[in-house]
């Protein structure tokens, strides 16, 4: 890593010295970590709490990247922040920029740190409407949702399922569906996650929780949905996928889980999100022109990380955020619900 007065060789991180509950997460003080010449260090504000993160820290996703897990092991794998230093070959970003970046916490550790270091190719500039708080818990779920609507490739003016439309995914997923012209209904949770849905512009909200989704889209669109982009698998979304037209088709990202039972009648297209910068830029063009703004429920300092992963358990909508550093949150024209 270039020398650099601001930078310090230590930090202060969130670790896991073997994998368990949450119990194991615990405050230390480590190395920042190594960077190469393609690499952005971030001095990370925000770092985004997600469910994924609950089971890698189980120790499920042990050994799935090809490279064994190394302790101490730090979570996290969307942050926003500021650049705190940027490798030989870095010529897009520089020390100051507002960013935020999707990374894997494998091989060279996550973002629940003061620094985290990522290459240049899946980092991004803050787009100038979002605070790094937003931008801090969006880059997966956000970047996910566009490719499952890449995927599903539906014309403006076609209807769209969302299902789990008020969490992480979901909720940007309504958004980012919106600005593509399409109709959308929006299987949400509970009456926090309807009244999200509708204050997104959902053409049609109903409650996972205590409606027949079924019934409802078949109100939606009589002929049958376009589409459906699943955020939470069970054997609701299961029924839900009756509703689609036999020309329809639904989006799967890998990792949604329980799959169906039964296959649907209908293709399921399973995809990854894809992070690469045409990705990132395609993503933030939209935000620029559009009312598109990730929605925090809960913040918790570094300290009360444990808490944090608990909530993961709770009812919730939108995402939760890890402050890392609890100043230059805010961009001038502070952004709430969208």
């Amino acid at each position: 890593m270039p020398a650099s007065p601001t930078v310090p060789p230590r930090m202060n991180a969130i670790v896991l010295d073997r994998f368990g509950d949450e119990d194991e997460l615990r405050s230390r003080e480590i190395a920042v970590p190594e960077m190469g010449p393609s690499d952005v260090l971030l001095r990370v504000h925000v770092a985004a709490v997600a469910s994924w993160d609950a089971v890698e820290r189980r120790g499920d996703y042990d050994g799935v990247f090809g490279i064994p897990s190394r302790f101490p092991y730090v979570l996290g794998w969307d942050a926003a922040g500021t650049v705190a230093a940027v490798g030989s070959e870095v010529t897009r970003f520089g020390v100051g920029d507002r960013v935020y970046a999707a990374s894997t916490p494998v091989p060279r550790g996550g973002f629940y740190a003061e620094y985290g270091v990522v290459d240049e190719e899946h980092v991004a500039h803050v787009p100038a409407r979002l605070s790094l708080e937003q931008a801090g818990v969006m880059a997966w779920d956000a970047l996910t949702a566009q490719s499952g609507l890449d995927a599903l490739d539906l014309d403006r003016g076609q209807t769209l399922l969302v299902f789990g439309a008020s969490g992480g995914m979901g909720h940007m997923a309504v958004q980012l569906a919106r600005q593509r012209g399409l109709r959308v209904l929006a299987a949400s949770s509970g009456a926090d996650g309807v009244a999200l849905s509708r204050e997104q512009g959902a053409g049609a909200v109903v409650d996972g929780r205590a409606e027949d989704v079924l019934v409802a889209a078949k109100e939606f669109a009589p002929d049958g949905i376009d589409g459906a982009l699943v955020t939470a698998g069970g054997p609701m979304a299961e029924r839900a996928l009756q509703a689609l037209a036999p020309s329809g088709r639904v989006a799967w990202p890998h990792g949604v889980h329980p799959l169906p039972a039964t296959a649907p009648a209908v293709p399921i297209l399973s995809f990854d999100g894809d992070r690469t910068r045409a990705a990132l830029d395609r993503l933030n063009t939209v935000i620029e022109s559009g009312t598109f703004a990730p929605y925090v429920a809960r913040r918790f300092p570094m300290s009360q990380v444990r808490d944090a992963h608990r909530a993961l358990r709770d009812h919730y909508v939108g995402k939760l955020a890890l402050i890392i550093r609890d100043h230059g949150l805010l961009p001038p024209a502070v952004a709430g619900r969208p």
